[in-house]
């Protein structure tokens, strides 16, 4: 009797799996990154209870049992044996062999700055929407956003096509993420910016990014967490 032939071993890697609640916040821009890459992953999905006490026990029961370390956290990544918390760095390790941290001298250089540059800004949108008296800040929140935050951005990107230069980088994943939920928080917030309009459209047709928006995949709602005044 003849055997049959073995199955020949996969070469396709394991999926990654990117850990965060079950929400854009901070994994979106990250997930955008996966797409863009073409980076199978799979997302494990925490959720939140219900208010007053807003359970986060399905998170706090697997936190320590992951193997991320003393600092584990959410959003997490884990691909193998390599695990790491903190969205940044998980940006990087995304975006590092696919020459998606600068590819100019110059780019590098702007790539650093803008890491952090866009994570101030989402701590800005943060701290509003978790915050108290949200109906009264977010007034303020809304002037300061069209006269100072978003004219920085405008004269940052000059006549560049993404943050860091003519080569998209993984920042731009990140601000892309937050003019998108500024877009959904105030309607009509770009049109008085036709650069970051641009920029925003640019983005949202790149053939990834755009296939995976249109996917069941994507996370269009919520924001944030059930616990925040704007979800």
């Amino acid at each position: 009797m003849k055997l049959p032939a073995p199955r020949p071993e996969s070469n396709m890697p394991d999926p990654v799996h990117l850990g965060y609640w079950k929400l854009r916040g901070l994994a979106q821009g990250i997930r955008f990154l996966l797409a863009y890459t073409d980076t199978e992953w799979v997302d494990d999905v925490y959720e939140c209870g219900p208010g007053p006490d807003y359970d986060r026990s399905s998170w706090n029961d697997k936190k320590y049992t992951l193997g991320l370390g003393p600092f584990a956290n959410l959003p997490y990544l884990i691909d193998g044996d390599v695990k790491l918390v903190e969205s940044n760095a998980i940006y990087r390790y995304i975006a590092r062999p696919h020459d998606l941290c600068g590819t100019t001298a110059d780019e590098r250089i702007r790539c650093d700055m803008y890491e952090h540059i866009v994570y101030n800004f989402r701590n800005g949108f943060v701290a509003l929407c978790y915050g108290p008296d949200y109906v009264e800040r977010r007034v303020q929140y809304v002037k300061d956003l069209l006269e100072t935050k978003l004219p920085r951005f405008v004269e940052g990107l000059g006549d560049r096509k993404f943050l860091c230069g003519d080569n998209i980088a993984f920042p731009d994943f990140h601000f892309f993420e937050l003019l998108d939920q500024h877009v959904i928080f105030e309607p009509g917030c770009l049109d008085n910016f036709p650069t970051l309009q641009a920029y925003h459209c640019r983005i949202a047709n790149l053939p990834k990014i755009k296939a995976y928006m249109a996917s069941e995949r994507f996370f269009a709602r919520p924001i944030n967490n059930r616990r925040a005044n704007f979800k």
